[in-house]
């Protein structure tokens, strides 16, 4: 059986998985009460909560099939070490974000308490001791971090990511939408350098982020939660570590620099920001704050200004996204 044969089936299982598993949830979840408010809609309606964790169970399952046909009809293991460093990190991740998620938003895990517990999910890869700790720096030039690499360097990286993709949300198809671009230009990055790993990893993650768009698009029947952003970003960064491509994969994450920067100013004006907006009675999006503390606000005050009236929710997502595949194209063009 050939190799994208293999990918195709192994997505297929992924993105069923995810489709039928979101479907039950969304009911299941709303006959338990477990739904939370769409915040940027003028009835505030209820909507299920922390569908995300069937985007991961999803890959979860997908991966393990790859890893499976493999053992059955090649009789032999591909990077099973690492393929199952990258699933135990995503499912760790998720679960967290998925406690987070039950717990409710605003009355989850305090922010100390997410940092410390987000710290082990990177145990997998350090068990392993994923990645090569030889990288060139700046200004610096070839730096052999030896264990400080496997050791520190990788938690921080995996932690950065799960908390800098969770800073960017609250809006109908936004996290799932990032997590489907950014991994659709890692995939044809990958493809390019034959990084086969992460190549068979992003398509099948792109397969159960495209099932769970179907329910997330706009209007939203199921929110992603922490579940997704968590577990997403970990996955993304477990990628860049496992097939050592940082620099690709940390300027493909520029808009999420950006975010961190916006909320660190927010932070100097005494404002934990909320990323979602004024809303008039036509669901019509205006800035929540005078000064942008999110890209969110800055997209929002962009529509504002082209179209003279106020932003749909659809098109505060679609020009995010736009931004994102922006990026994604420069980065491909500058690291090809």
């Amino acid at each position: 059986m050939h190799l994208d044969v293999k990918i195709l089936i192994a997505s297929l299982v992924a993105f069923f998985t995810t489709f039928y598993l979101e479907r039950f949830w969304i009911r299941a979840a709303t006959n338990m009460g477990l739904v939370g408010k769409d915040m940027n809609k003028p009835n505030r309606p209820k909507v299920a909560e922390a569908g995300g964790i069937w985007v991961l169970i999803g890959i979860s399952f997908g991966i393990l099939t790859f890893e499976a046909l493999f053992v059955y009809i090649n009789k032999s293991f591909y990077r099973s070490a690492d393929i199952f460093a990258l699933v135990v990190t995503l499912l760790l991740s998720g679960f967290l974000g998925f406690i987070d998620d039950l717990m409710g938003w605003k009355k989850g895990l305090p922010v100390w308490s997410r940092i410390v517990f987000l710290f082990p999910i990177a145990l997998p890869l350090m068990v392993i001791k994923a990645g090569v700790s030889t990288m060139e720096l700046p200004f610096i030039g070839v730096v052999n971090f030896g264990l400080f690499y496997p050791l520190l360097i990788v938690p921080i990286g995996i932690l950065g990511a799960a908390n800098a993709f969770n800073m960017l949300a609250g809006f109908n198809g936004l996290e799932a939408g990032m997590g489907l671009l950014l991994l659709f230009f890692t995939s044809i990055y990958a493809f390019e350098k034959s990084l086969e790993l992460t190549l068979v990893s992003s398509v099948i993650g792109m397969a159960s982020l495209i099932s769970f768009l179907y329910y997330n698009k706009y209007p939203a029947r199921v929110f992603p939660g922490n579940a997704l952003t968590y577990g997403i970003g970990a996955y993304y960064a477990s990628l860049v570590v496992l097939d050592d491509f940082q620099k690709f994969g940390v300027t493909l994450f520029l808009l999420y620099f950006i975010e961190f920067a916006l909320f660190i100013r927010g932070l100097k004006d005494g404002i934990y920001k909320e990323n979602f907006a004024k809303i008039d009675d036509k669901g019509l999006l205006y800035p929540p704050y005078p000064k942008s503390y999110s890209l969110t606000h800055v997209t929002i005050k962009l529509i504002n200004k082209i179209k003279g009236r106020g932003a749909k929710e659809y098109e505060v997502v679609f020009t995010i996204l736009l931004f994102q595949i922006i990026v994604g194209i420069a980065t491909l063009l500058v690291f090809r």
